[in-house]
């Protein structure tokens, strides 16, 4: 069996980890922060543990599979509990709408702005069934290596009105104003702009609609130590605090990796959970990139940034009126999501995803207190922002926005907080320009236009993660890791038995 490095243990990395030392490879993991995660950190302090996100499970059934896999049952390692409502989203106004996964619910819930939508949206969903069955059942573990690939796609892409954006395709059976921008949201969750990420990223409502949205307990860092515990279990070995400088290269072929100490490694084959751009602009010369040259990567696109708080209070919130998942919509939402994305301005005003899971687990939190976690999109650094100056500034507009409105009291009683900007995605997590979702998400970024799962460069060189595809998100970033241990194996790149067979018994339940 061959010798697997694995450089970066976000959920892509862990995932592939698993299922290639389940088939007996020789894996390593080379993690540079002191814990597993990727963006899915925690953050200890004080009693409190703080999920550096990502918080929304989707999928569950992605994770039974990959622990499945190695022959174990999931719930064996991590607990996962259904939400309900997925989200209670509140307009500029504080008027609510509950979103899940019942149609008679979410019909009546509708009436309370428009009640015309409500046959409306019935249609939207009816449409999202075929979209999800091409787009993510068919399509996200499949690598596309080969432009033909794409061009195989292309009709269904088509007749899926891909060339709409999530918004303009959502509006085609929505009227209000308000309702539009709740049914168009979701490419957020994944780096993209609604008004531009094509109209295929609308299978989210149907992958939450059948599977719902859960919560595992413990946090997400709950999910990233029962995946630790199996790699180990199957043999793989975890290197924290170990960074890697570069990727050794002999023609093209990769062979190994250098690190920061100077210790060399070597291996059959890499699997690259690092940024993309940053594994080819910062671990691989340049000498050595035909295609990914430096003037390539700036020239793509990358999703926008984010602001986060983590924050804990000595006293509980449970009358607030919020719940386990909420978003705050600005009284703006094409205008700022513009000075966001295309402007790439920070603007006065923002909205808000504000998570309160100690709803559903106390644990998370010292007795009697509250553990929250406030976003807010912002420009990735090619705003020019100086965010060791406005860092400060902008976290405590988010705290009188919060106090005023959602939170009485809240700055008197906060008691730990932890907050991270552009920098820190910069910095710390190696993400280019800051970015938080690695490149947007537009079509012409999309399957064979995004940086492919085995690199065009080097024929060893495998890429997981939000930056290769099928994109960002967890059920996205796992199927990269499916893609990975297939091309490891040699497998045929069309071989669809293994979601085919998963998917159709979860179809038939």
């Amino acid at each position: 069996m061959a010798k697997v490095i694995i450089i970066g243990s976000g959920f892509g990395g862990l995932g592939a980890a698993i299922r290639l030392a389940a088939k007996g490879h020789d894996v390593q993991i080379f993690e540079k922060r002191d814990k597993l995660g990727g963006r899915a950190y925690v953050y200890e302090q004080n009693g409190f543990h703080f999920d550096g996100g990502p918080t929304v499970i989707t999928a569950p059934f992605m994770f039974d599979d990959l622990f499945g896999a190695a022959g174990r049952k999931r719930e064996d390692y991590v607990e996962f509990v259904p939400l309900d409502p997925f989200y209670r989203i509140f307009d500029s106004n504080k008027r609510v709408f509950n979103y899940n996964g019942d149609e008679t619910f979410i019909v009546d819930q509708i009436a309370n702005f428009n009640a015309a939508d409500g046959e409306g949206y019935k249609r939207f969903m009816a449409t999202t069934k075929p979209i999800f069955e091409k787009g993510f059942v068919q399509l996200a573990d499949q690598p596309f290596l080969h432009f033909t690939d794409m061009l195989k796609v292309a009709p269904d892409l088509i007749k899926m009105q891909s060339y709409l954006s999530v918004y303009q395709y959502a509006s085609k059976f929505i009227q209000d104003d308000f309702l539009r921008r709740c049914f168009s949201f979701h490419p957020l969750l994944i780096g993209g702009n609604p008004f531009d990420s094509p109209s295929i990223y609308a299978m989210i409502h149907y992958l939450e609609r059948h599977w719902g949205i859960h919560y595992a307990m413990g946090g997400t860092g709950a999910i990233v130590a029962g995946m630790g515990r199996l790699i180990e279990e199957l043999g793989g070995k975890i290197h924290l605090n170990t960074s890697v400088a570069e990727i050794l290269v002999n023609g093209r072929k990769v062979t190994g990796v250098r690190l920061e100490n100077g210790d060399i490694h070597t291996a059959d084959h890499i699997v690259s959970n690092a940024d993309v751009a940053f594994t080819y602009r910062s671990m691989i010369p340049e000498v050595y990139r035909r295609k990914f040259t430096n003037k390539r990567i700036e020239s793509m696109k990358y999703s926008m940034s984010l602001f986060v708080i983590y924050f804990g209070t000595k006293k509980r919130y449970l009358d607030s009126g919020l719940h386990h998942h909420n978003i705050i919509l600005s009284q703006r939402y094409k205008g700022l999501l513009n000075d966001i994305f295309n402007r790439h301005k920070l603007a006065e005003d923002f909205s808000l995803y504000l998570h309160m899971p100690t709803i559903t687990d106390p644990s998370i939190a010292p007795e009697g207190m509250e553990n929250f976690y406030v976003l807010s999109p912002v420009p990735h650094l090619g705003s020019g922002t100086d965010w060791t100056k406005m860092a400060v500034p902008y976290k405590n507009a988010i705290y009188e926005f919060l106090e005023d409105n959602y939170l009485p009291g809240l700055r008197e009683n906060i008691v730990a907080e932890h907050y991270i900007d552009p920098l820190h995605f910069q910095n710390t997590l190696n993400s280019f320009m800051g970015s938080a979702f690695s490149i947007q998400p537009l079509l012409t970024q999309s399957a064979w236009f995004r940086p492919h799962n085995r690199s065009e460069e080097f024929e060893n060189l495998y890429f997981v993660g939000a930056g290769t595809h099928p994109g960002a998100g967890l059920p996205g970033v796992l199927s990269s890791s499916i893609i990975a241990e297939r091309l490891i194996a040699g497998a045929d790149e069309r071989d669809m038995t293994p979601r085919s067979v998963m998917m159709t018994s979860e179809f038939s339940r």
